[in-house]
């Protein structure tokens, strides 16, 4: 998802994005899988931990729907909702994973209210204009239901190798990259309550024997991605 435009760069990119993107992400050893499965897995455990059990999801700026399959395996959800202003990568993603219980849209055509009870944003924001960020949020506010959650992924502009991966890959060069402390702002603005941020993907594949200890440093602002869990406030 890179902007709420008329005409989004990103259906450019809607048949070359996995390309693109592995360019980019083949300087850490790992594929994009790798870091698909990471976030969800981190989510989930943070989910076990509040007790939290959602049954319907929602992907802000899904893209091409490449991480659908894992909120049905990881996360146990029984629908989801991917939405993107891309409507060529809705149409990949249709082709793709809109089967069963996953349902795509261009974001414009979406206005469900207080129906989800899990959203989910990767990497999305860093890609919308800064005066726009606010719209967005307010969409997925108005999907989600009354305490319900919201896993707010982006890209960590403390770490250097996140940077130097951006600057690889096409359609994030030009980014305009969310600090965390923006982040929790932005949601608070947006009528978000702040339940946790924390830092994931520490270390490279070179260094893989490491990982065990990244749980540890999810405090620490080392990792290549961060995460903001919200909550929609129940009253």
């Amino acid at each position: 998802m890179k902007s709420l435009s008329a005409k989004p760069e990103f259906d450019t990119f809607a048949n070359e994005y996995d390309r693109a993107l592995d360019q980019g992400l083949s300087l850490s050893g790992e594929s994009k899988s790798y870091f698909a499965k990471g976030r969800m897995h981190w989510l989930a455990k943070r989910l076990a931990h509040l007790e939290f059990d959602p049954e319907s999801a929602l992907d802000f700026g899904c893209g091409t729907g490449d991480s659908t399959p894992y909120f049905f395996d990881f996360l146990g959800i029984e629908s989801f909702v991917g939405i993107d202003v891309s409507a060529e990568s809705i149409a990949v993603a249709t082709a793709l994973h809109g089967a069963g219980h996953a349902r795509f849209f261009v974001s414009s055509e979406y206005a469900e209210r207080d129906v989800v009870d899990l959203a989910f944003a990767n990497g999305v924001f860093h890609h919308i204009p800064s005066a726009k960020r606010a719209e967005g949020l307010k969409q997925i506010h108005t999907a989600l239901r009354p305490g319900g959650l919201l896993a707010f992924w982006e890209n960590n502009p403390w770490n250097p190798g996140t940077r130097i991966i951006m600057s690889r890959i096409p359609f994030d060069r030009d980014a305009e990259m969310v600090w965390p402390g923006m982040a929790r702002q932005m949601l608070r603005s947006a009528g978000f309550e702040i339940l946790y941020t924390d830092f994931a993907f520490v270390f490279p594949a070179v260094l893989a024997k490491l990982r065990g200890l990244e749980p540890r440093l999810c405090k620490v602002a080392l990792g290549g991605q961060y995460m903001v869990l919200a909550r929609k406030p129940s009253c």
